[in-house]
This record gives structure tokens, sequence and C-alpha cells, in this order.
């Protein structure tokens, strides 16, 4: 599903190639018996993250992007310095929880995978924003 969706940045060498490898991972990923679902989680984050930076390179006027990894704020930047417009209320809890369970992944704690899963089924809505955005 995520590699259809980043389609158009199959094998580019960019921040939006990278973000295709991740949606390449996470289809995998899916394809998969794993009852615990962090790996699906850290994919995901450095799938947006990636996404976030590369539109903030390509579509921002001085094609910069701040260092951090928190997707709420990758997303209060896009919106502050490019054409996009979002309602971002309602995709702040969704970001933060995925930002916080991606972390949680590096030190190998468990995450609460049906949260996770209530989250990703909104940030896909923002997915899809973000990718007609970019069209």
């Amino acid at each position: 599903m995520y590699a259809k969706y980043f389609k158009h940045f199959e094998n580019v060498e960019n921040l939006g190639g990278k973000a295709w490898q991740h949606a390449m991972n996470l289809d995998v990923i899916e394809q998969m018996a794993i009852n615990d679902c962090s790996l699906h989680c850290f994919h995901y984050q450095q799938m947006f993250e990636m996404l976030f930076k590369y539109l903030l390179e390509v579509h921002s006027k001085h094609s910069l992007y701040s260092r951090t990894h928190k997707l709420n704020n990758l997303l209060e930047e896009l919106i502050e310095y490019t054409p996009f417009k979002t309602d971002q209320t309602k995709y702040r809890m969704s970001l933060q929880v995925i930002t916080v369970y991606a972390e949680e992944y590096r030190y190998n704690f468990l995450i609460d995978c049906d949260g996770y899963r209530d989250s990703i089924q909104i940030a896909n809505e923002l997915l899809k924003e973000l990718l007609l955005f970019h069209a």
C-alpha cells in the first residue's frame, strides 16, 4: 500500500527516495506475522520524517528543515514555511504517538499496538494530503 503512494519517489536519490525506501519496508513488514508492531512504527515514523523534510526542502523559500525527529514540529514547519495548509490539531496526537513509539523502539520497549494502529489510521489521512500537495 505505502509503496504505491510513494511510487513517484522510487529509487530517487533524495529524501523522497528515502521515504520510498521506508514505504517499501512497511509493505514487507505488513506481510509478515510479527506481533510486536515496533518495527512497523520505526519505519512509519521515518517515512513521514523523510517526506516532511523533502517537502520542506522542495517547497520552502530557503529549502531548509530542522534536525528534529518530532513529526508535530515538522508539520508545523511545513505549514509555516510552505503553501501547505491543514488543520494540524486533527493530527497532533497521532503524530505525537508515532514519534514517541518510534523513540521507544530504539530502546526496545514494547508499545501499545492498538493505540499505534489507531494513530496510523489518522496519520494516513495526512499522508494523502501531503502527497496531493506535492503532486
